[in-house]
């Protein structure tokens, strides 16, 4: 919800483990309870405006178009009658591949639910997305969510039990069709710096 959800590095997906998928649903759900949209200058509001009116109604096309694909809504979804590109905390159930919810980035306050049977297809369906900018992986073995993040998971920044973050002292970049090159740490730096090759024949 940080920013209405016009974050490059905003949790979108949401790939849940069978085991846990029913009490991590109720859990979303009442946390978005607490989430009210209003004036951006009011302490109390949670969930402002989209930026523009294009972009509002493009999160809607989106979300209905996954409707269609068999997504579930079981939370917002619609467009309010007040005036502003307001757009509410959406929740999808569900949520399958081949939906635009899943394929693509939705650049708004949308949360998708897509559930697997085990840690094999969780993993399976993150690397699905031709996107690989940011992903998070929420597990009580810390070691074990470390092997997944570096030796499976394809994404330029993982996190281990919270969200995708920049830092300034640590590069950040995607892979796959959310580009290449880092900003920000020794890496980002050296994107500004000019390297001279000098090669002498024998």
């Amino acid at each position: 919800m940080l920013c209405s959800g016009q974050v490059c590095i905003a949790a979108k997906r949401l790939i849940v483990v069978e085991s846990v998928y029913d009490a991590f649903r109720s859990a979303v759900l009442q946390r978005l309870e607490s989430v009210h949209s209003g004036d951006p200058m009011d302490e109390q509001c949670s969930l402002g405006p989209l930026a523009r009116r294009d972009l509002r109604d493009q999160v809607h096309r989106q979300v209905q178009a996954s409707l269609g694909k068999g997504c579930e809504l079981i939370q917002g979804g619609m467009i309010p009658d007040q005036p502003g590109w307001w757009y509410p905390a959406t929740v999808l159930d569900n949520v399958q591949p081949g939906s635009v919810v899943f394929d693509d980035e939705v650049f708004g306050p949308v949360v998708s639910l897509v559930r697997a049977k085990d840690e094999t297809e969780a993993i399976a369906l993150a690397n699905m997305s031709r996107f690989g900018l940011g992903a998070a992986i929420f597990s009580a073995n810390r070691s074990r969510a470390l092997a997944l993040a570096s030796q499976q998971l394809q994404a330029g920044s993982i996190a281990i039990n919270d969200f995708v973050k920049s830092d300034p002292r640590v590069p950040f970049g995607g892979c796959k069709d959310s580009g290449f090159g880092r900003e920000l740490g020794k890496l980002g730096i050296h994107e500004f710096v000019n390297f001279k090759s000098i090669v002498m024949a024998d």
